[in-house]
C-alpha cells in the first residue's frame, strides 16, 4: 500500500506532506515506531486525533509528542499539510 504522503529524511528529521485533495479514507488509524515531536509548518483546518480523545486543531507553529505505539490520525483539512517530525527513539 502507498503512503498517503510524500516526504524526505534527513537523518532522524523527516519533512511530510499531505495533500489537501487527498481521499480521507486514506488518513487511516496507525501507530508509529518511535517516539516523535512533530512540529506543523503549513496548515488550514486540518486537525489530530488521538485515538478515544477529542480531535484538535493543527494550527501554524503548534508542536507536539506522540509516543510510540500511541494510536492517532490525522484529518483532512483546506489545503496541503507540511510537518516536521523529529524520531526520538
Amino acid at each position: 500500500m502507498q503512503e498517503p504522503y510524500s516526504q524526505s529524511r534527513e537523518g532522524n528529521v523527516i519533512k511530510r506532506s499531505f495533500s489537501k485533495n487527498i481521499d480521507e479514507m486514506e488518513l487511516i488509524w496507525h501507530k508509529d515506531e518511535t517516539d516523535r515531536l512533530i512540529s506543523v509548518d503549513n496548515t488550514s483546518g486540518w486537525q489530530f486525533q488521538f485515538d478515544n480523545e477529542t480531535p484538535f486543531e493543527l494550527t501554524m507553529g503548534l508542536s507536539f509528542f506522540i509516543t510510540k505505539g500511541r494510536i492517532h490520525r490525522v484529518i483532512r483539512g483546506n489545503n496541503d499539510l507540511e510537518l516536521t517530525i523529529t524520531e526520538l527513539g
